[in-house]
């Protein structure tokens, strides 16, 4: 058992990495930051400059697998028949027809939050925003965020 998991996070750490930001995006469970921080730290503390090619690897995995964990659950939001707007429904509805029509693709730079990013996604696809907008929003707010934990660990390992 020691062996699988010395294997996992040592050999495999790219792929656990993606699956676990893929799945992170989706309506299932995940953890991606914390495999993040973890992977990163342990690539830092040997370290001897900020960013190396294995920081890369693992920062490109982690907002690929987002990216595309987010682009399913949009996938998901599309299967949804197109809503149908009435003056009779729930002001909560209305708020979100509005802001989405206000903002459009530009709401999902947001999708790295948790729970409401899953929620921005789904709606996305649910209103059949263009599908290039919301790829290239969702892309740079997830790479944002692992920009930010990056930072986090640099700075902890470098200037601590």
């Amino acid at each position: 058992m020691v062996d699988f998991f010395t294997a996992l996070f040592g050999e495999h750490s790219l792929y656990l990495m993606f699956f676990s930001a893929f799945l992170s995006a989706t309506v299932l469970p995940g953890n991606s930051e914390i495999v993040f921080l973890a992977l990163s730290a342990k690539i830092q503390i040997v370290a001897e400059q900020y960013f190396s090619l294995p920081i890369l690897q693992l920062l490109v995995a982690a907002t690929l697998g987002n990216t595309l964990g987010s682009l399913t659950t949009y996938w998901i939001g599309r299967w949804f028949p197109f809503p149908e707007i009435t003056l009779a429904q729930q002001s909560k509805v209305r708020w979100i027809f509005a802001n989405f029509s206000r903002y459009g693709s530009l709401l999902l730079l947001l999708s790295w939050v948790p729970v409401l990013g899953d929620l921005l996604c789904a709606v996305a696809g649910w209103l059949r925003l263009n599908l290039w907008q919301s790829l290239i929003c969702i892309l740079i707010g997830k790479g944002l965020r692992y920009l930010f934990l990056l930072s986090i660990v640099i700075g902890y390992t470098f200037w601590a």
